[in-house]
């Protein structure tokens, strides 16, 4: 035991698996292209069914379809053959997987589908198996050899069934004109749905949480403000409400280096004017673009007026998971 070697034992079975995908890249030809045209015709969704470990890949395919653009849901064909095949509609796409093409409780269900004229894809090792005399459409997914030392264990024959699958559900996404954007719109948990979705107006303070001071306001008056408000900045209003100024605690470290007397000083003389903003409905990752772009840690939002509606600054970004 002492000798044996993992690394060299993890290296063949890379080697094996590369040399499979790299087989299933020259056998594609006519089949894929009409297997692409069938899927992207679709006006129903693409129903995904395996069994065993063709059915845990089935999944995966199944999931990576339906986040790109592509409709579809996995059902396991013991569960088909018991209720489940309710689920198959007439407008859909059956996309049926079986190494051997021979799985029992996939064939059991394939009359039926036939009679519901639903069209099947196959993703199979043996094209004149029994699945695939059924399909209107067969992919080969054959290796010369599984990874496994036994040459039992399903390995190189899932690899390459997944990498298939892959590469179906790209080829629609580019055939579809699937953006980033859409992408967002199905992973709105994840961090490009945040950065692609989330709006300043989700993540800002507002009314009476925002700091404000007047422009007549002692600089003591405006750190108070940011003190109590905890953004290390302060909007400056005028009396129409609108924002004329920030007060940041960079201006306050600045203004003690020249001893300005910030008990009598009015913050307006020591406010930067105007300063950057950004409008409510902006993308939070617009807004981050501006505050790093001027390295600055916190923003005030405003409206069509001018008028402060929110503020917020680098931690809030954070805690949303934008940055």
């Amino acid at each position: 035991m002492k000798d044996y070697s993992f690394i060299a034992s993890a290296k063949k079975v890379i080697q094996i698996e590369q040399e499979a995908i790299n087989q299933l890249s020259s056998r594609l030809g006519d089949e894929f292209e009409s297997a692409c045209k069938l899927l992207l015709n679709c006006k129903g969704k693409v129903v995904v069914c395996g069994m065993g470990k063709s059915g845990h890949i089935g999944n995966k395919i199944a999931a990576t379809l339906a986040s790109t653009g592509t409709p579809s849901f996995f059902m396991h064909p013991g569960e088909a053959n018991h209720g489940d095949l309710g689920m198959l509609g007439d407008d859909d796409v059956l996309l049926a997987i079986s190494n051997s093409g021979e799985t029992g409780e996939l064939l059991s269900i394939l009359p039926v589908v036939k009679r519901l004229g639903v069209p099947v894809v196959a993703m199979t090792n043996n094209l004149a198996s029994s699945l695939g005399s059924y399909a209107d459409v067969v992919l080969d997914i054959s290796v010369k050899k599984e990874a496994c030392s036994l040459g039992l264990a399903p390995t190189s024959s899932t690899t390459v069934t997944l990498v298939l699958g892959d590469a179906l559900a790209i080829a629609l996404l580019d055939a579809k004109g699937f953006t980033s954007d859409d992408f967002a719109l199905s992973h709105p948990g994840g961090s490009l749905g945040r950065k692609l979705l989330l709006k300043v107006n989700d993540i800002m303070l507002r009314g009476e949480d925002l700091p404000l001071v007047s422009p007549d306001d002692k600089i003591t008056d405006a750190l108070l403000e940011i003190s109590k408000k905890g953004l290390g900045m302060t909007g400056v209003i005028d009396q129409q409400n609108r924002l004329i100024g920030i007060f940041t605690d960079g201006d306050l470290r600045r203004i003690l280096d020249a001893q300005v007397d910030i008990h009598h000083t009015p913050v307006e003389k020591v406010m930067t004017s105007g300063g950057r903003t950004v409008f409510a409905e902006d993308l939070a990752v617009e807004a981050l673009n501006v505050m790093e772009a001027h390295k600055i840690s916190a923003l005030m939002v405003v409206n069509e007026s001018q008028q402060p509606v929110g503020a917020f600054n680098m931690h809030m970004l954070l805690r949303a998971g934008v940055l």
